[in-house]
């Protein structure tokens, strides 16, 4: 018998409350101050956290839901709240939480111990909250992974959010992607617009060229393409919604003679021989099965000598490792990320001459705290846009990235390939010229 065995069966000879059964999950103590519905509470008064447990649903969450996926799903619910923090940018707090608070996970026999031992008869898991999508196993069951249709799905699921609440989270820039911080005092959108500028540059565009971006997002390269530098850019998305508001912007900005962005995945681009192509935040959605397809298609839509410019989150090594189940269920479903190690092969291995790579790191951690600052700059405004479990849901996300930047525990990485002359006629000159 384990020694989680022990103190469940133990339990379950007596009648506890809430926060002793929540004390009893615990790896170890944790400088927090737990409160439930039964007026029960554990921790430290004057602690700098503070969890509250609101109901038996978000008990029922806790229990049945493997480690963080519990504490997200009666988050988000708003079955739990957590005192301390700003619900927009709750940073600090998680990182606060994430040093200290340790969960065993009991077995069914022993949760359903340690659920009697408080008054319930039978352990049933409560359906998940609205904005979590299917797991990964249902998803491969239900439909082929990675098609046209099941990526338009859940990219859909993520980006047709609502472009109001992008806007206020983004900022004007409408940029969602690791920008440029070249100084310490520059701000978000400056940032946006270096790393604009820095794609275009390591893509050599000069007027009359043509550009394909894929995966365009809401058209920022397209426009900063069209607008600095003269190109005749063309963006695809499949986010419906991020596609109209491009077209929009592109009015306004009198640029429809040299830009355009479409609804339609990159695979069904017609058009080729173009002089460059930018993938910025595309990878991580495609599958590391699917690399091989994904370089060899964007190599054929290059000329000979033209240049592309992959920008995305990696993993620090090339190892496989899972997504956790909040990022797949709540944020990115179907996301899958590599290191860059294997990104560079795959480019090689479909023709691509690779000329150089830089890690971004730091600077999305930068990216995403400024992020968060808009979220609770505008909170209330966001919550009664898309609600509050779902902006709940980017505060967690946001936060947790950044963390995840500032730990190496995920990279940005930029990878610069040209397409070759079958000749070895590499048209890159001697040295670097952005």
């Amino acid at each position: 018998m384990t020694q989680l065995e022990s103190r469940a069966t133990g339990a379950a000879a007596r009648r506890l409350t809430v926060a002793q059964m929540f004390e009893t999950l615990l790896a170890r103590p944790v400088p927090i101050r737990f409160t439930a519905y039964d007026g029960s509470s554990y921790g430290p008064p004057d602690a700098r956290i503070g969890l509250d447990l609101k109901n038996e649903r978000g008990l029922a969450y806790l229990v049945t839901a493997p480690g963080d996926l519990g504490l997200a799903r009666a988050y988000v619910a708003g079955d739990l709240d957590i005192h301390g923090i700003h619900p927009g940018n709750p940073y600090d707090g998680m990182v606060l939480l994430l040093r200290a608070m340790r969960f065993r996970r009991p077995s069914g026999s022993e949760a359903v111990a340690l659920m009697r031992s408080i008054g319930l008869s039978q352990l049933v898991p409560p359906p998940p909250p609205p904005q979590e999508h299917l797991p990964r196993w249902r998803r491969v069951v239900e439909g082929l992974r990675h098609s046209p249709g099941r990526d338009g799905a859940v990219i859909s699921h993520h980006y047709d959010v609502s472009n109001r609440f992008y806007e206020m989270v983004l900022g004007p820039s409408m940029t969602y992607t690791c920008a440029l911080y070249e100084h310490d005092d520059v701000t978000l959108e400056e940032a946006q617009r270096a790393k604009y500028d820095l794609v275009a540059r390591k893509l050599a565009l000069r007027s009359g060229q043509r550009l394909l971006d894929v995966g365009c997002g809401w058209g920022g390269m397209v426009r900063h393409a069209a607008r600095e530098y003269g190109v005749r850019a063309l963006g695809v998305t499949l986010s419906r919604e991020q596609a109209e508001w491009a077209q929009a912007r592109i009015r306004e900005e009198g640029l429809e003679h040299l830009a355009e962005v479409r609804h339609l995945d990159y695979r069904q681009v017609p058009e080729t021989a173009f002089d460059a192509v930018s993938s910025i935040g595309l990878t991580e959605h495609i599958g590391v099965a699917n690399y091989p397809a994904y370089f060899g298609l964007l190599r054929d839509k290059l000329r000979p000598g033209g240049r592309l410019l992959n920008h995305s989150i990696t993993r620090p090594t090339n190892r496989p490792q899972q997504t956790g189940a909040f990022i797949d269920r709540y944020v990115f479903p179907d996301g899958e990320l590599t290191g860059s190690g294997r990104i560079i092969t795959e480019a090689q291995d479909a023709g691509l001459e690779v000329q150089h790579e830089e890690n971004l790191r730091v600077h999305y951690a930068r990216t995403l705290a400024g992020w968060s600052a808009n979220l609770e700059a505008h909170w209330d405004e966001c919550v009664a846009e898309v609600g509050e479990g779902t902006a709940r849901v980017w505060g967690l996300y946001m936060a947790g990235s950044r963390m995840g930047f500032e730990r190496n525990e995920i990279q940005l990485h930029q990878v610069l390939a040209t397409r070759t002359d079958d000749d070895g006629t590499s048209h890159f000159p001697l040295r670097p010229d952005w």
